[in-house]
């Protein structure tokens, strides 16, 4: 039982590291039943590089369907990641990684976030997309950070 109880414990830190801030959100369709659909504006982290958050806008759902959660958000989501502070990343990254991953359906669609690391412009680029089991969309969104080359970006 111990062993189920820190099994739980330790899924519930995991899936709660990577969480967005919300900022802000605009009402897109008036919703008679549940909240109405909107755009939300949201703010995370990176977790692997200090100094570095991302703002990400996407459409929620909202009437009934999305109140209880069964509701499929669209694809279309925007990402525009900045400097925030001083940039350091204390341990090597991957050239290529998601840092952050929702659901965006009850079961089959989720929303992502990759970062990628370009050395030869010392560049890091994140880029927003929604995925699938059966389909994933096109659409996506991308943006880059310069880093200052006096800053070390350690690859693994």
């Amino acid at each position: 039982m111990r062993y189920l109880v820190l099994s739980l414990s330790l899924l519930l830190i995991a899936s709660t590291a990577a969480q967005a801030e919300e900022i802000g959100s605009v009402d897109t369709v008036f919703k008679f039943i549940g909240s109405d659909h909107k755009i939300v504006v949201e703010a995370f982290d990176d977790p692997g590089v200090a100094g570095v958050t991302c703002f990400l806008s996407r459409a929620k759902t909202g009437g009934i369907k999305g109140a209880l959660g069964l509701a499929e958000d669209k694809s279309e989501a925007s990402i525009a990641c900045r400097q925030v502070g001083p940039i350091s990343i204390p341990k090597p990254v991957q050239a290529q990684e998601e840092i952050f991953s929702e659901r965006t359906s009850f079961i089959f669609k989720r929303l992502r976030i990759v970062r990628m690391v370009d050395l030869k412009r010392h560049t890091l680029v994140y880029l927003t997309y929604s995925d699938r089991v059966i389909e994933g969309s096109p659409q996506n969104s991308v943006t880059a950070v310069p880093v200052d080359r006096a800053t070390a970006i350690p690859v693994r």
